[in-house]
């Protein structure tokens, strides 16, 4: 098959996203675990740029169309929106967070310091986007 068929491009595009989605995952759960050098810092704020660039990569493949700026941008104004939810117990939020799922998407703890990796996040997924096209 050749490269200029399109829908041979799409299906490198798509395998691509899964690739750099599924890396993104594996990476950012091992951060949890991660037990080196300034593994407290690492498993406390690593996992927010992980999480920034899954979302990036998500988006990207649900909607390939939109342009990488505004799926970035989007992205770390909610993530920076999911940090402040964390200053608020709300039952609901308070039910989610019960579990580890909920624990990973909502988080536990407001704390400036996340914000750092989530801007990094948001840059490094713009560079995936715009770099490889994906």
């Amino acid at each position: 098959m050749s490269e200029s068929n399109p829908a041979f491009y799409d299906s490198r595009k798509l395998i691509a996203r899964i690739l750099f989605i599924a890396i993104t995952v594996v990476v950012g759960l091992l951060t949890k675990i991660y037990t080196g050098p300034f593994a407290e810092p690492v498993r406390e704020t690593a996992g927010g740029f992980f999480y920034v660039i899954f979302f990036v990569l998500v988006f990207s493949l649900v909607f390939p169309k939109a342009k990488p700026f505004f799926v970035v941008l989007g992205i770390v104004l909610a993530t920076c929106g999911i940090e402040f939810l964390q200053l608020y117990d709300a039952p609901l939020l308070t039910n989610l967070r019960a579990s580890r799922v909920g624990r990973l998407f909502l988080g536990t703890t407001f704390s400036w310091w996340d914000f750092p990796p989530y801007f990094a996040g948001g840059c490094v997924g713009y560079f995936l986007l715009r770099r490889f096209q994906i």
